[in-house]
């Protein structure tokens, strides 16, 4: 008998020396997307019943609060990591809305720069206080110190995901 069968192995131990088993990480995997999406899916249902508006869209507004002077389509693209089509189609929704404006870029006629009107910026920021509100609500069984050391974790967690994904880039 190997004496490792008996033995718990970290996770790095596991992954170098037992390939296949993974079960740990599957299921932590498993458990952050499940938070994401319980998370996601009720502020998707709170955004549409409250204020008839969807989850991107609010992303789009959020965006352009931050950033009074506008964007340009192609920063929003690469901000929210969606394609210039799908940007185009919110742009266009949220324009017959009222909420946002469009207007060429004085250096070049062919970009165009979105920013928020005064009656989206009064709107999002509505939005946003409940939405902000509501995380509060969801998170309200944990304490601030579970919260600051989920946060550190997670932030290390993001750490890892990337140099792993950079590494299997090269």
């Amino acid at each position: 008998m190997d004496d490792r069968t008996t033995i718990p192995l970290d996770a790095e131990t596991k992954v170098a020396e037992r390939p296949d088993d993974h079960k740990t990480e599957l299921r932590l995997w498993l458990r952050l997307l499940t938070c994401t999406t319980l998370i996601e899916n009720e502020v998707r249902r709170r955004l549409r019943d409250q204020f008839d508006i969807t989850l991107p869209r609010f992303d789009l507004l959020a965006q352009l609060d931050r950033t009074p002077g506008g964007m340009t389509l192609g920063e929003l693209s690469q901000r929210m990591m969606v394609s210039n089509g799908n940007i185009t189609g919110l742009v266009d929704r949220l324009l017959t809305q009222g909420l946002i404006s469009r207007r060429p870029a004085p250096n070049d006629r062919r970009v165009q720069i979105v920013s928020l009107t005064a009656e989206g910026r009064r709107f999002f920021r509505a939005m946003a206080r409940e939405n902000a509100d509501w995380i509060k609500q969801i998170f309200a069984g944990l304490s601030s110190g579970d919260v600051v050391n989920l946060m550190d974790v997670l932030a290390k967690t993001k750490a890892s995901a990337r140099k792993a994904l950079d590494g299997a880039r090269r």
